[in-house]
């Protein structure tokens, strides 16, 4: 299960920093056509975070860091369509804000529920063995 969560724990760092540069590229005025490759990084993130969030259930990370993440998932691709006609005018810089700071906690998000399925002991392992494995890793 390690090896799985870091795969997606990796493609939300990864898919993270390119939605990261192409919305401040976005946010210029001057790079429109690349608002579609935006979302689809955005969605990418999205679908690593629920992926994280099932292994997380699986693994017995707490339900309401799973929960978060599914709810988290859920409005961030929301705002991020809508947020268009949210704030037309000089307030709109809020949602954009809003925004930015949604998917950076998405972002953080993948990366809590990695970190705390990778603590969690194996199938057949218990905590003990499970810490003198990770001390010995280190």
């Amino acid at each position: 299960m390690n090896t799985t969560t870091t795969v997606f724990q990796w493609i939300a760092r990864i898919a993270g920093l390119i939605v990261i540069v192409l919305g401040i590229l976005l946010w210029t005025g001057n790079f429109d056509q690349l608002k579609s490759i935006h979302m689809l990084f955005g969605i990418t993130v999205v679908l690593a975070l629920w992926a994280l969030a099932v292994l997380g259930a699986f693994s017995g990370v707490g339900v309401g860091f799973v929960a978060l993440a599914i709810v988290w998932g859920i409005i961030v691709p929301l705002l991020g369509i809508t947020q268009e006609s949210l704030f037309p005018g000089g307030a709109h810089w809020l949602i954009q804000i809003l925004h930015l700071l949604l998917g950076l906690g998405a972002i953080g998000q993948a990366e809590n529920l990695a970190r705390r399925i990778k603590r969690r002991p194996t199938i057949g392992q218990t905590t003990s063995q499970a810490g003198t494995l990770k001390g010995a890793a280190q």
